[in-house]
């Protein structure tokens, strides 16, 4: 009777055991699957480049992508099919590479929004220069509440900007070999007709609160008469906690605008983390980090901008990374 009891006791003790292993077990796989989880949101489409690592391993490579936000994607994208950053990644062992979409700027009205869309209607003028992708939408966006009206040939910045204009259906009449402003002010033609009048050659340009003068003071040297409308201004975007996190970790950033540099400087200054290497699309944005503290040999840049040059730059802050040069 006594053996009989001992052997129930015994048997209770062995299924709670095997209750509790199976319950110990349970609870670890959902923590790891919660990590993984977490590290997936973080990143953009582009995610890990790991070479079939595990997704949970720490990244070495954590690439900022810093414009407005869902304007990230063409740089994401750039990134993704760069056979030199594949090349680093594959032949860095033990490597991983995250990409981060971490907004610098965002967009507000600027102070001549509201009277651009009867400027338009009311003024002629010989040509619109349009200098980013912001003030082309900012600028068909006026045009077409305005009805459409007949406004005079239209110069964009680069291509990028010429896409955005052509995507509301704007012709663009001129395209500086570079995309700059410096360039677009040299290579502008005068107005034939303007010429043949014996007048000026006007030029309208919508342009940012906070964008320089280069455009404006270099064709007015050149005889041009500029209007200049200050019709959005960029603001720096407010972090959120996951954000400040996440650069923290960066170890590139990529800068496509003063204003985004500026930005991230404001926005990391608190954070105790040492500063990223610096990406840029070109040369303005160069000249932004050497003047907000980075070193020379710490910011990377194409020759001619444009969004595969931008895609060679972080190829190339990752090389220096990668051979500890950095």
């Amino acid at each position: 009777m006594i053996a009989s009891s001992n052997m129930v006791i015994v048997a209770t003790l062995l299924l709670l055991m095997s209750a509790a292993s199976h319950v110990a077990s349970f609870s670890h796989v959902s923590s790891a699957g919660k990590r993984n989880c977490c590290l997936h949101s973080q990143a953009t489409d582009l995610e890990m480049t790991n070479n079939g690592r595990s997704t949970t391993e720490s990244p070495s490579f954590v690439i900022a992508l810093t414009r407005e936000e869902g304007k990230n994607g063409k740089l994401n994208k750039a990134l993704q099919s760069n056979s030199n950053i594949k090349q680093v990644i594959s032949s860095s062992s033990g490597s991983a590479m995250e990409v981060n979409e971490i907004p610098c700027i965002a967009h507000a009205d600027g102070p001549d929004s509201d009277i651009l869309g009867k400027t338009l209607s009311s003024s002629d003028f010989d040509y619109v220069a349009i200098t980013s992708p912001e003030a082309a939408k900012v600028f068909a966006t006026a045009w077409i509440d305005e009805g459409r009206p007949k406004v005079g040939s239209v110069a964009a910045v680069g291509k990028a900007t010429q896409e955005a204009l052509k995507a509301y259906g704007i012709d663009v009449a001129f395209v500086p070999s570079k995309a700059t402003a410096a360039t677009l002010v040299k290579e502008l033609p005068t107005l034939e007709e303007a010429t043949n009048e014996g007048r000026s050659t006007s030029l309208l340009y919508p342009a940012s609160a906070k964008a320089q003068d280069t455009l404006q003071n270099g064709l007015e040297e050149r005889g041009f008469i500029v209007t200049r409308l200050n019709t959005y201004d960029t603001v720096t975007a407010t972090w959120t906690p996951e954000e400040e996190s996440l650069a923290k970790s960066t170890t590139v950033a990529c800068f496509a605008s003063p204003s985004a540099v500026k930005a991230w400087v404001k926005n990391t200054a608190q954070l105790d983390c040492p500063r990223a290497l610096a990406a840029c699309i070109g040369e303005t944005s160069f000249a932004a980090c050497k003047k907000n503290g980075w070193k020379e040999e710490d910011i990377f840049y194409p020759e001619k901008p444009g969004i595969d040059g931008w895609a060679e730059s972080v190829a190339n802050a990752l090389q220096c990374l990668a051979e500890d040069k950095c």
